[in-house]
């Protein structure tokens, strides 16, 4: 039997899109724990709090996946990853990170894909199809 993700962290500031995200990927079955956070900064945050050693893991379970939306206030996906850039070789693994947006610009894809810290991009919402499709790519010996 395969396994399943340990977690998958949503990070995006509309609650109605996280809430069919989390339906989505739990009917899905691919991961054992669904995290989000509507900002990058409380993302952020978590990410470093779940890396740290003596973690209490059912509460801050270390993401696997994260799906970062572009378009936020305060602080973008793009801060987000800027910041990112700055404790990634602190953490215990890199995930793999999926960008997604609304935005019909083919420059933010462009951006996108030119950062290592992404490994791809797609329009939301998330769909059954798309958690499939990232799954079956980046962690093949899973589910």
């Amino acid at each position: 039997m395969k396994q399943k993700l340990n977690c998958i962290l949503l990070i995006d500031d509309d609650e109605a899109t996280n809430f069919l995200s989390n339906i989505i990927i739990e009917e899905s079955g691919c991961a054992l724990d669904i995290k989000t956070r509507q900002t990058a900064k409380a993302a952020l945050k978590y990410i470093t709090d779940s890396s740290q050693p003596g973690c209490k893991s059912g509460y801050f379970p270390y993401p696997e996946l994260i799906f970062l939306d572009i378009n936020m206030p305060a602080m973008d996906g793009w801060e987000f990853l800027e910041k990112y850039k700055e404790i990634k070789n602190n953490l215990p693994h890199i995930p793999i990170i999926i960008m997604l947006s609304t935005s019909i610009n083919p420059d933010d894809k462009l951006k996108a894909m030119g950062l290592s810290e992404i490994s791809d991009y797609y329009n939301k919402p998330i769909t059954s199809e798309m958690i499939r499709q990232v799954v079956d790519k980046y962690f093949p010996a899973y589910v």
